[in-house]
């Protein structure tokens, strides 16, 4: 294997973790999911010349991951339209980490009802990004990725309590 190949590998198993973060928050089920996976490997290795070592490699697949997503989100409209809820019986006796499991899937299927912009906002808050770097990541002002963060927050607390589902 060449060398380029192996340092692509080896940085996308280091950051694996950010692929399956983006593709679980823009698509509902698990084959969706692999699909977008795929898709966002696909254009990190079209990509992959492009990236100057300017940035760290994470900030770059976060960039390229976010806007892939939107993209196949766009091309596949119809999965978008197709999302129904799916209720749960949560049983008393559960653990606390099937709890925690089910709040992490409601609070996805939350986010997968948000818009594209919002859920790339919602997603880099999560990752601890600063308003600035989301706002350098989406290409708008720092103080407008600070008001569009507010609203997507308000915007899924809504959507989460309209589930009938709280944290």
């Amino acid at each position: 294997m060449k060398e380029k190949e192996q340092q692509f590998l080896s940085r996308i198993e280091n950051h694996k973790g950010i692929l399956y973060k983006v593709s679980k928050m823009y698509m509902d089920n698990y084959d969706d999911q692999q699909d977008l996976f795929q898709k966002i490997i696909c254009q990190l290795w079209k990509a992959y010349d492009s990236f100057r070592n300017e940035s760290q490699f994470s900030t770059w697949m976060y960039r390229v991951a976010v806007n892939t997503a939107i993209v196949f989100l766009k091309k596949d409209k119809k999965k978008v339209d197709k999302y129904a809820i799916v209720s749960e019986n949560i049983k008393e006796e559960e653990t606390d980490s099937h709890i925690k499991e089910s709040q992490i899937e409601h609070f996805y299927k939350a986010v997968q009802k948000l818009e594209k912009i919002d859920k790339a906002i919602i997603f880099y808050q999560l990752e601890g990004f600063s308003h600035k770097e989301i706002g350098e990541n989406l290409g708008i002002s720092e103080g407008n990725a600070r008001v569009k963060l507010n609203r997507a927050k308000e915007k899924l607390k809504e959507i989460i309590k309209n589930q009938g589902y709280g944290f």
